[in-house]
């Protein structure tokens, strides 16, 4: 099972040093965890988030998709952030700056060696300006690969640009790692909104987001998870426009028809198939609660 059977609206990091956050997982209960080893833990901890990511494997919470950043590729790190999953592996485990296939190459043997099987499905972090451009070859370079997430923080920096209240200097990057999701047919989740006490801001980078074509943001902050689950969710009215459009092609179709209109708006087979997108997800949604 991959996580095109889970919704995705709300990712949260949570640090493995953090055992009070670790805690909390099951009662916040957003879409997805990605247990943190890398940038979120203090190095000289790191032996002990292992120890603690571990225990929540052990004994998963129920509906949330459960997944687990390691350090990058080549790091010092990264064999025995691995080896600490061998016993109760996660969904996904999520690598950070990829930047080529060659680092997915790398990727497969590490895996390879412990014994990690394709069961276990990968995540590819893209944060960095080779990472952005090479997105494309990355998202077709192994097929147990699912999902993309965009690392905004970092690709700010690399880029030397700012962090904006309307994101144009990362607009062409979000949306070519866009293009290269959607061509692969996978996942892609947004990059975190680092203020957290600028709702505002944060509400409208989700909603951003969602008309940008992400299925769903990381979030660094429970305060965080109800917006993103509110902008990449569909609400009782879009669930009920669904229904009807999806309903009146059904019966176009039986009448010989290729076409109907639905609140004076012409329907094609494009609108039914985003409808029926907008359904699954809410399927996706009331199965998780």
């Amino acid at each position: 099972m991959g996580c095109q059977d889970y919704p995705l609206r709300s990712v949260l990091y949570v640090p493995g040093d953090n055992p009070r956050a670790l805690d909390k997982i099951a009662e916040l209960n957003p879409d997805a965890v990605i247990l943190d080893l890398e940038d979120g833990v203090n190095p000289d901890e790191r032996g002990e988030a292992r120890a603690r990511i571990a225990e929540v494997l052990a004994s998963p919470p129920n509906g949330i998709y459960l997944t687990v950043r390691v350090n990058p590729v080549g790091s010092e790190w990264v064999k025995d952030d691995l080896n600490c999953l061998l016993d109760n592996p996660p969904h996904a485990i999520v690598f950070p700056k990829i930047g080529t296939t060659l680092e997915m190459e790398k990727v497969e043997v590490l895996l390879s060696e412990r014994g990690i099987d394709g069961g276990v499905k990968l995540w590819a972090m893209i944060e960095t300006p080779i990472g952005v451009l090479n997105s494309r070859e990355i998202a077709f370079s192994t097929p147990r690969l699912e999902c993309l997430v965009m690392g905004t923080s970092d690709l700010v920096k690399d880029l030397h640009a700012a962090h904006t209240l309307d994101r144009s200097p990362v607009l062409y990057s979000l949306s070519q790692c866009v293009l290269a999701a959607r061509a692969r047919g996978m996942s892609i989740i947004d990059g975190v909104h680092i203020g957290l006490m600028d709702m505002p801001g944060y509400l409208a980078a989700c909603q951003q987001g969602a008309d940008l074509g992400f299925d769903g943001k990381t979030i660094i902050h429970p305060v965080q998870l109800k917006g993103a689950n509110a902008a990449f969710g569909p609400d009782e009215k879009a669930i009920k426009k669904a229904e009807k459009i999806v309903a009146a092609f059904k019966a176009a179709r039986k009448a010989r028809k290729g076409v109907t209109v639905v609140d004076g708006k012409l329907v094609e087979i494009l609108d039914v198939e985003a409808a029926e997108r907008s359904l699954n997800l809410a399927r996706k949604i009331a199965a998780k609660s």
